[in-house]
Formats: C-alpha cells, sequence, structure tokens
C-alpha cells in the first residue's frame, strides 16, 4: 500500500462537504481490485480509483468506502491479511489502522457490504454510485441493482457526479504541490527523450527509458506512452520503427506521482539535434499559438475561447508560411483549421491524467448552458 497520504483532516473536510452537496442519500465509492494479466497471481500493477483515494486515502485493493449522509456516518469495508499473505507481504497495518489514518473510525468486513447495500436499496433511501469503468466492479453493482452489467451506468447519481466534480476540479494548495511534482518528472521524461533521440534506434528503444525515469520518480506513467515518427497519427504509441536524421519525433507522456497525481505533456523535435528550415518554421508556428494560449489565460475566460485563439494563431502562422490562404477568423469559424488541429487544446489535470473523465467528459467544466461540442475538432 501506498503509505503516502495528506493529513486526515484533509480527506475528512472533503468527505463533510461531500455530504453538505448531497444532503441525504448513501454513498458508495468502490475502490479497485487487483486485476490479472495472464494467470490469477500474476498481475497488471494495481491502481486506485481516483475518487475513493480523494475521499478515502487508501492505496489497497478491495476496499470501499460508504458514507451515510443520513446518518452522518462513515465506513471503509476490507479486510486483514491473512497468515500466508503476511509470509508473501510482510506485516501491514491492520484495516482499522489505515482507516484511522484517513479520520475513519467504523470498519466493517467486505462481505458484510453486500448485505449493508441490499438493506439501502431495499428501504426507502437512496443509494448514490458513480459510473463504473472497471468490470469488477461492473458486476457487483449488476448483481446489487439486479440490473444487466450494460445498463449499471444508468444508475449512476448524477447529483453525486456534479458534487465530486465541483469539488475535485478546485485544487487546494497541497494538491498542487503533487501536480508540480508529476510535471518536473514529466519534464525529465520529456528531456531524455529529446537527447536521446538518434538514427538508428527504434521508437520502443526510446520511450522504453522514459518509464524508468517515471518509476525514479516514485510512481509511473500517467498514461501509455505515444512516441513515434509518424504524428500524423495522433494517438500512434511506440513501435519498432526506426528513427532516421531528418524525420521529427512527437512524444506525448507523463508521470504519475507516488500519491497518483498526473502529469501529461506532448512535444516535437527532431531525430538527431537539429531542425530542418521547413521543421522549425513550422515548429515556431505552433509554438506562437501555444504562448498566445498561456498568455490568454486567467480567471473568468471561456476555455472554450483560448481554444478558439490557439486555432486562429495556427491559421495566421501557416498564411504567414504559405501553407493557407484567406482570413484566419474566417478560416476557424468555418472549421479549416480542423485539418491539422483536431483535438482540443488541452484537459484538466489531476488525479487521472483525463482528470475525472470516468464520471463523464460532459460534467467536467461545463454546465447545463455551456455544454460540450460535438463537431469535429471541438468536441475533445
Amino acid at each position: 500500500m501506498n503509505s503516502q497520504l495528506f493529513d486526515k483532516g484533509i480527506y475528512q473536510a472533503r468527505r463533510k462537504r461531500l455530504k453538505e452537496a448531497l444532503g441525504k442519500g448513501v454513498i458508495l465509492l468502490l475502490g479497485n481490485e487487483e486485476s490479472s494479466m495472464n494467470y490469477r497471481d500474476n498481475m497488471y500493477p494495481f491502481r486506485q480509483d481516483s475518487s475513493f483515494l480523494y475521499f478515502f486515502g487508501l492505496d489497497k485493493p478491495g476496499l470501499a468506502g460508504v458514507i451515510d449522509v443520513d446518518n452522518d456516518q462513515e465506513f471503509i469495508y476490507g479486510r486483514d491479511l491473512t497468515m500466508d499473505e503476511i509470509v508473501w507481504m510482510g506485516p501491514q497495518p491492520s484495516l482499522a489502522e489505515q482507516a484511522a489514518a484517513v479520520g475513519i473510525m467504523s470498519t466493517r468486513g467486505i462481505d458484510d457490504l453486500t448485505k449493508d447495500i441490499l438493506s439501502v436499496i431495499g428501504g426507502d433511501r437512496k443509494l448514490r454510485i458513480l459510473p463504473p469503468y472497471r468490470p469488477e466492479n461492473a458486476l457487483k453493482l449488476s448483481g446489487w441493482l439486479g440490473v444487466a452489467p450494460a445498463r449499471v451506468r444508468e444508475h449512476a447519481s448524477v447529483p453525486l457526479i456534479k458534487a465530486i466534480v465541483a469539488q475535485r476540479s478546485i485544487k487546494s494548495a497541497e494538491e498542487v504541490v503533487q501536480i508540480e511534482e508529476a510535471v518536473n518528472t514529466t519534464a525529465a521524461m520529456h528531456y531524455a527523450a529529446i537527447a536521446g533521440a538518434q538514427d538508428g534506434m527504434t521508437e520502443a528503444q526510446l520511450a522504453g527509458g522514459l518509464q524508468g525515469i517515471a518509476i525514479r520518480g516514485g510512481g509511473n506513467l500517467a498514461f501509455p506512452t505515444i512516441l513515434t515518427v509518424n504524428g500524423q497519427v495522433l494517438h500512434n504509441h511506440y513501435g519498432n520503427t526506426v528513427m532516421k536524421e531528418g524525420r521529427l519525433a512527437i512524444c506525448d507522456s507523463g508521470a504519475e506521482n507516488a500519491m497518483h497525481y498526473a502529469g501529461d505533456m506532448t512535444r516535437t523535435f527532431p531525430v538527431g539535434k537539429k531542425f530542418t528550415a521547413v521543421q522549425r518554421e513550422m515548429y515556431d508556428v505552433v509554438l506562437a499559438s501555444q504562448e498566445a494560449a498561456i498568455a490568454a489565460c486567467r480567471p473568468g475566460v471561456l476555455f472554450r475561447d483560448i481554444h478558439a485563439l490557439a486555432a486562429e494563431k495556427l491559421m495566421e502562422g501557416l498564411k504567414a508560411a504559405g501553407v493557407v490562404m484567406g482570413d484566419p477568423k474566417e478560416a476557424v469559424a468555418a472549421g479549416a483549421h480542423t485539418i491539422v488541429f483536431q483535438c482540443g487544446l488541452g484537459h484538466m489535470m489531476g488525479l487521472d491524467v483525463h482528470d475525472m473523465e470516468d464520471l463523464g467528459e460532459e460534467y467536467v467544466g461545463y454546465t447545463e448552458t455551456l455544454k460540450k461540442g460535438t463537431e469535429f475538432g471541438w468536441k475533445s
């Protein structure tokens, strides 16, 4: 288990605010299970659910958190290690000790969870759940709710989603420290990629070293690295393609730190040491667009407008380079910029590399009147 935690008062304050936002009902936040790669005891690296981490902090598989808003009670469900597990893993803090570290005084066995959840469902109180993205949790919820796994998401609590998005969207000072740590490790990964790209090596050889930097930083990759000389394919992951002098490489990668806060950067650089004249010209067009967007960011400005500004600056630069014609503003209004700019300008950062995407992109940064775009080039 990750021993790094914020002060327990932070978790207590987060749960208190969530209870105040919901007002009533029973909130169930499922932690994640371990998942096998190719046989039962060979596991993928464990990653805890981010909302569970935010409110309960414990980075351990097989846990669930329940916040009984009606009765102002909080529980962590789990189990203590068996003697066989202690032989393999060494002594571990008890479930009660772990719960106390995040301000929870009541623990229950994980086997009690089904009975307690069915009691809520069978009564007149509202069970509030989040949409599951892991099959293990979808199956649990399917059994409790008595619906097919594919229908479980329909039972997710929109008020709970909105309350969590509102809370997690604003980063506290201690969270900013964690994000900056992840971003610093991410920057080190990119410096290594830029310095290490050499004629004759494969994309995989270069990408492989980046994960080591993320692990040395105390965490791991925040997402599978995209590193390729075929950057015209937006999510082209590294492979055995041999990089050649004179080509451009794109690296989209990031580190997740020990507390699971994420970094994410995308950079383009030459294989070797220098851009060609045309490559440099195009790089400067993108750089000018980025710098204009950064300068325009301030409280009260819609990020959609920042995106439009970046697109306009791209078209201005491409017009100056003789690549496109016409008025840049009209080009953006007509969607012509999407030929070269299909994705969003950016995304929120936090405990997820696309922060809270599991809760539904339409809720993160959007409102009832300001809705997520649907057109190509504006919907991501």
